[in-house]
């Protein structure tokens, strides 16, 4: 059997771009050599967030989180989606001055966000210490159980016709045709190499490197923390070139659960715990809320993020190929942009115009030395 579309991994992007394809009456097969969200969708945070550190990173991430809010109502009450927020920590006056810039960005942008001071951010989260300087509040921010929320765009992909072969590996993506491990072959209009940081396997052109992470959870300890909580030095931690680093990042789950982030290593293939990673991220964690020390944990993981050169995801069709599409290297932000890719994924293969510009993106950008 000959498909409209063959999407390689089943993941949330992956996921996405099933479930958009599939409602717009094209048929589509998944393919993962797992399962579904079994890869870097299981070991990340789940958090929705519009970013600005560059415009094309901000339009992405706003369009997608437009789109998630847009199916809150629809998702099961098991995908655990609350509009909890967004505080952008800041701990001196330098960085109440990058609070500014941010909240003159945002709103000059169409998204609404509040400085806090030094007594607002206390009074609205007790658990940070004293003496921090204040922050940005951005409400419309949420957070999401993205396992089961994958599960969901999977499913309504398979209501509209859409199947999943899962436990079997793709060796190999040309114009028309996915080749498997097991030497089988599946028929394809369009290919759409979804793979996250295996991208690469499959279309070696593509520059994605993989970045470990090490993520923590509690026991449960309702109303210890009651939005998504990030130090202002996050973005350069999570957007440095070299070397190890880490950075305060916490998210309150639905169940009173404390969600502990986070870390980033280059040059690290194994899946193990790095303990002096994870004593550095939770002391920088504590330097902003002490209290955190007296939470029992009850989980330590790691996975791997898909980093490109200019932390910008590659979407849209490969170069020198009629109808081979790249839906990879979404780094940290995979969840937050997930339903913004499929999006321009799914405009690119109908031809239709997409709400924001998809060259930022494109698979045939160069990259700067620098």
């Amino acid at each position: 059997m000959a498909f409209d579309v063959a999407i390689v991994g089943a993941g949330i992007v992956g996921a996405a771009c099933a479930a958009s394809l599939s409602s717009s009456g094209l048929s589509v097969v998944v393919i993962d050599a797992n399962g579904v969200a079994t890869g870097t969708t299981a070991a990340g945070m789940g958090h929705i967030v519009v970013m600005d550190d560059s415009e094309a990173q901000f339009a992405l991430t706003n369009y997608s989180r437009k789109l998630w809010n847009d199916l809150a109502a629809e998702l099961p009450g098991t995908s655990e989606y609350e509009f909890c927020g967004t505080i952008w920590v800041a701990a001196d006056d330098e960085e109440i001055v990058e609070v500014r810039r941010k909240k003159d960005f945002y709103e000059n942008h169409g998204v609404k966000a509040e400085i806090l001071d030094e007594n607002g951010l206390r009074q609205t989260e007790p658990n940070l210490r004293a003496g921090l300087a204040g922050g940005l509040l951005v409400e419309n921010d949420s957070v999401v159980y993205q396992l089961c929320a994958t599960r969901f765009l999977m499913d309504r992909a398979i209501r509209d016709g859409a199947e999943t072969h899962t436990g079997k590996r793709v060796v190999e993506i040309k114009e028309g045709v996915v080749t498997l491990e097991n030497g089988d072959f599946i028929a394809a209009g369009n290919v759409i190499n979804a793979a996250g940081f295996a991208a690469t396997e499959l279309s070696p052109g593509l520059k994605i490197v993989k970045r470990k992470g090490h993520l923590v959870i509690t026991e449960r300890y309702p109303g210890f923390v009651s939005h998504q909580l990030i130090e202002l030095g996050y973005l350069k931690s999570a957007h440095g070139k070299d070397g190890d680093s880490v950075a305060f990042n916490v998210q309150p789950r639905s169940t009173g659960q404390v969600l502990l982030g986070s870390s980033r290593q280059f040059c690290s293939d194994d899946t193990e715990i790095d303990h002096n990673i994870v004593r550095r991220m939770t002391a920088r964690a504590f330097e902003y809320m002490p209290r955190l020390k007296d939470l029992s944990t009850v989980r330590i993981w790691t996975g791997f993020r898909p980093a490109t050169p200019d932390n910008l995801p590659y979407i849209g069709k490969l170069p020198d190929h009629d109808n081979v599409y790249i839906a990879a290297g979404h780094e940290g932000l995979g969840i937050t942009t997930s339903l913004g890719t499929a999006e321009l994924i799914a405009d690119a293969i109908l031809g239709r115009t997409s709400a924001i510009s998809s060259e930022p993106y494109s698979p045939s950008r160069v990259f700067s030395e620098h």
